[in-house]
């Protein structure tokens, strides 16, 4: 497991807004949160990823793919999603 995919979905948004340039407060309107919970949700990230400002962050995400970072992760994430919804159903009929 790439250190990416341990990232939530709101850290995956997060992070690529900061790779596109956009600010904690700019990121917060978007996200339709505060500034401290944009800062929390980089601090994690930061830990996951194991970067320590959001030039490294930026660099990060650009060289794991950019614009199509958060799309992979999401295709990654669906699948877990299905393949976890297919073993539950497949226990069930046991």
């Amino acid at each position: 497991m790439q250190p990416r995919d341990q990232l939530t979905t709101k850290e995956i948004q997060v992070t690529t807004l900061v790779w596109e340039g956009l600010t904690n407060r700019e990121i917060a309107k978007i996200v339709g949160t505060t500034e401290q919970v944009i800062k929390n949700y980089l601090r994690t990230a930061f830990d996951k990823l194991g970067v320590s400002s959001r030039l490294e962050l930026a660099l990060y995400v650009a060289s794991h793919g950019g614009a199509n970072w958060a799309v992979q992760r999401a295709a990654v994430m669906e699948a877990e999603t299905v393949s976890s919804t297919l073993d539950r159903r497949m226990a069930l009929a046991r």
